[in-house]
């Protein structure tokens, strides 16, 4: 290139600067930097570059920009001296490569071309040019340091550089440590060995994210081929850019691909350059099936939701099998949230029953209804796992297990009764804590002391308890209280942890209809047996709408929630020396904003604070045993469902079920007369 084209995108890159207001940005770092008082062998300049703008003012520069980022580097390097020296910005800074200029891109045209697919092979043939990638943070590693830049002295006095700035040099992207900094480097001049000022060496922080493409967690609900693999890239995140990703969350990060020489071995990697969070787009369109039932049941704020309980997962079990159940999977499904912005309520569902394998293949389907939901795999870990970091960084590397990859979805745990002790006590240590907790060695990870991490948890847990096994009957005594089930190997504190527990009947005499119908689905596969029956995709539809709702409590759920809290709060702690929590009026709060999204409406209503209190009263009786305020055996499906006539009969029993909620509370919470009439 010529000097009369240099000059002339020189000139443009001026003109960009000024109209951006890049040049005000300029002014304003260097004050900052002269009012500290040590000199530095570099100074770091960020510059916002929009490639569109650019393109604007001079096609040839945009097109550098977006083709030869280091190339454009340069060009803005030298603008930015020039203006320095001219304007007499900085006195400290004596020579050009004292400047170090980071583009950060704010956008990249809307083309397939800057946008990697990281399921395409092989990567070593893209461009080294600006992209986009998507994906999931599936492990990362603590902030370390590394050089930005170093003031290297010629040995020999004699030489024009054994002083002054001239040999100065600055980490670029895709270059390791060693590149950046060594006691081999030879004078140009002289050809003498040259030394490092180290008192001038610049340092800045790094961090290393292993990204994975989002369509690898199809993999981890065991629906597909297990032939089917993914690989993950490793990011590097610099300075201000550190900790801005979440182990567990989807980002789109804007980064620029380098070829990391660690010899003898060449490594694909991506220099983070934004990053932004990001989700990927599903449908929310609710199916006309659904829109259908929603009009025909507008009359009964609990009709919706019960049909679509009823109707759910006939490939597994037939219309009126495990009803609460499944009320209880799709509230779960509809609380699920995988905006971090957003505030989480977990909702935990363990059941016992001695038909574990019809239950797992419920909950199976179940999660394919989750936007995203992990089968939890014994030969994986559940939380979290350490490792070496293999990138030169010399510090431990965090692996996100199948709880924290759950973020913001479901995690299935399957039957707790395959795991054993220890691994138990850590499931309830982070079902009450929430959080999931790293312990760093100093020793095995070149660290100056033991440290210890702790990851936010934001999904819901679902598990099985097999008490078929009769030698899993241990716990259970023979002065257990009224009411209370068989949890087999569980502890009651892990039970309590969970939050909901559900006991699912016994199939019992009419297990011959349950094979009829497992019969009639294998041969009729693809067939409608039912006149209820809703698509898969239709479930999937409604769920993805309802867990978007925004909703608010209405003055009167709030009543109920909290005066059946205090009410139950007083009495068990009385009568049965049983602490309920913080954490059950956030179960019932969380179970009453289900209902309401499932019946897609945005306003709580007292309907859905009396199928919540049913929900929890009759968890909180299988754990501790019955209370005065006595509920059916299926408090919330107290009646078969098969016609409209029935529908009805459900109705009135939920209004007597209100009107006995009113007299517990009443009755037993600490000054209810205040908002309770006795009438």
């Amino acid at each position: 290139m010529s000097s009369f084209d240099i000059l002339s995108l020189k000139e443009a890159a001026l003109v960009y600067l000024d109209r951006s207001g890049g040049l005000e940005e300029l002014c304003e770092a260097c004050r900052v930097y002269e009012g500290q008082q040590q000199d530095e062998a570099v100074y770091t300049f960020c510059i916002s570059i929009n490639p569109t703008d650019v393109i604007e003012v001079d096609s040839e520069l945009g097109d550098i920009v977006l083709h030869d980022p280091l190339k454009a580097t340069k060009v803005f390097q030298s603008v930015c001296y020039l203006a320095i020296k001219t304007l007499e910005l900085l006195d400290k800074i004596h020579t050009e490569s004292q400047i170090n200029i980071i583009l950060k891109f704010t956008h990249l045209p809307p083309f397939p071309e800057y946008t990697l697919d990281l399921c395409a092979f092989p990567r070593a043939n893209v461009l080294l040019k600006p992209v986009f990638v998507e994906g999931l943070v599936i492990a990362l590693t603590r902030v370390t340091k590394y050089t930005q830049g170093a003031r290297f002295l010629c040995m020999n006095e004699d030489c024009t550089c054994s002083s002054g700035y001239q040999n100065i040099r600055v980490h670029t992207p895709g270059a390791t440590e060693f590149a950046t900094v060594r006691n081999d480097f030879s004078c140009k001049v002289c050809n003498s060995q040259m030394k490092e000022d180290m008192k001038l060496r610049v340092l800045g922080d790094k961090q290393l994210v292993k990204l994975i493409p989002y369509q690898a967690l199809d993999l981890l609900r065991g629906h597909q081929k297990a032939s089917l693999k993914y690989q993950s890239v490793t990011l590097f995140l610099r300075d201000e850019l550190c900790n801005s990703m979440g182990i567990g969350q989807t980002y789109k990060v804007l980064g620029i691909p380098a070829h990391v020489h660690q010899w003898p071995h060449v490594t694909w990697s991506i220099e983070a350059n934004n990053i932004q969070p990001w989700e990927p787009e599903c449908s929310s369109k609710v199916s006309a099936t659904f829109l259908e039932l929603l009009r025909n049941t507008v009359g009964s704020p609990w009709r919706f939701s019960a049909i679509a309980a009823h109707c759910f997962g006939l490939e597994i079990a037939p219309p009126g099998f495990y009803n609460s159940l499944k009320l209880c999977l799709l509230l779960s499904l509809v609380q699920t949230a995988t905006d971090s912005k957003e505030m989480f309520h977990s909702l935990d569902i363990l059941v016992c029953n001695n038909e574990s394998l019809i239950l797992d293949r419920l909950l199976t389907y179940s999660l394919s209804l989750a936007q995203r939901g992990i089968r939890h795999q014994s030969s994986t870990e559940m939380f979290a796992s350490l490792s070496r970091d293999e990138h030169g960084a010399g510090t431990a590397n965090i692996h996100a297990g199948s709880a924290l990859l759950a973020t913001g979805g479901i995690c299935m745990l399957g039957d707790l009764g395959c795991y054993k002790k220890d691994k138990l006590e850590a499931i309830q240590t982070v079902l009450e804590g929430r959080t999931v907790s790293v312990f760093i060695p100093a020793k095995k990870y070149g660290e100056d002391v033991d440290q210890q991490l702790s990851f936010p948890l934001h999904c819901s847990f679902w598990a099985l308890i097999d008490i078929a096994d009769h030698s899993h009957r241990s716990n259970r005594t023979e002065c257990a209280a009224l009411g209370t089930a068989d949890l087999g190997p569980i502890q009651i504190k892990l039970a309590d942890a969970f939050g909901l527990l559900l006991q699912c009947r016994d199939v019992g005499a009419t297990g011959l209809f349950h094979t009829t119908h497992i019969l009639q689905q294998a041969v009729q596969s693809g067939a409608g047996l039912y006149s209820c029956t809703f698509s898969t995709q239709d479930y999937q539809e409604l769920v993805a709408q309802a867990r978007l709702l925004q909703v608010e409590l209405s003055s009167g759920a709030e009543k109920i929630i909290h005066g059946y809290y205090m009410a139950s709060r007083r009495l068990r702690t009385q009568s049965q020396g049983v602490k309920m929590s913080v954490g059950s009026i956030k179960l019932l709060i969380s179970l009453a904003e289900a209902h309401c999204k499932l019946s897609l409406r945005t306003q709580v209503l007292e309907e859905d604070a009396v199928i919540a209190v049913l929900l929890c009263e009759s968890s909180v009786s299988l754990k501790h045993g019955t209370s005065p305020l006595v509920l059916p055996p299926d408090a919330a499906f107290p009646c078969d469902m098969s016609d409209v006539d029935s529908l009805h009969r459900r109705d009135l029993i939920l209004d007597q079920l209100h009107q006995d909620i009113l007299r517990f509370i009443y009755a037993y919470a600490p000054g209810a007369d205040s908002y309770i009439t006795e009438e």
